[in-house]
């Protein structure tokens, strides 16, 4: 059973999963608007993710007994200056992520809650890779700044991103 603190801090979470998704959406949509759909499907994917790591949430959340509430979830941001502005801010929103699941982790040896500082182990590794990802585009997308072809490139390699739901292939 989480205590009251725990729940809440998981369940403030929870909301944060499903607002980056809609973060990763908003960023989508603005690379096809662009005609930039490797990059939209690379944050689609990235969506889709989120959506799980919220799923994720929500089930350990109710297998520990407590319930799952939603708050409203804020407007995304929609527009930026070019592709590298998307990515630096997936960064940092990533970078965000980070620093919550750490607090989470913080909290449930706080609580001595070991089942949730367990499962947050999962997100910690998650985070690794989350932000390795997104700043491996960034420094190609700085690599490519002044050549449309090596962007269309990049735009084509990001294309090959497929979606895994969690839990098959990590």
């Amino acid at each position: 059973m989480l205590s009251k603190k725990m729940a809440k801090a998981l369940n403030a979470q929870f909301n944060f999963e499903i607002y980056s998704g809609y973060i990763y959406a908003a960023m989508s949509s603005w690379f096809k608007s662009k005609n930039l759909n490797g990059f939209a499907n690379w944050m689609n994917v990235q969506m889709r993710e989120e959506f799980d790591h919220a799923s994720m949430f929500y089930a350990y959340m109710h297998d520990c007994g407590s319930d799952v509430f939603y708050d409203a979830v804020p407007k995304p941001k929609s527009t930026w200056r070019d592709s590298g502005d998307v990515f630096k801010d997936a960064l940092s929103h990533e970078r965000k992520v980070t620093s919550n699941i750490n607090n989470l982790v913080d909290l449930a040896i706080e609580e001595h809650d070991h089942a949730t500082n367990a499962r947050m182990q999962w997100f910690v590794s998650e985070q690794v890779e989350e932000e390795a990802n997104a700043l491996g585009v960034i420094q190609q997308i700085d690599l490519s700044k002044g050549s449309p072809d090596a962007l269309m490139l990049l735009d084509r390699e990001l294309g090959q991103r497929m979606y895994t739901p969690v839990g098959q292939g990590e």
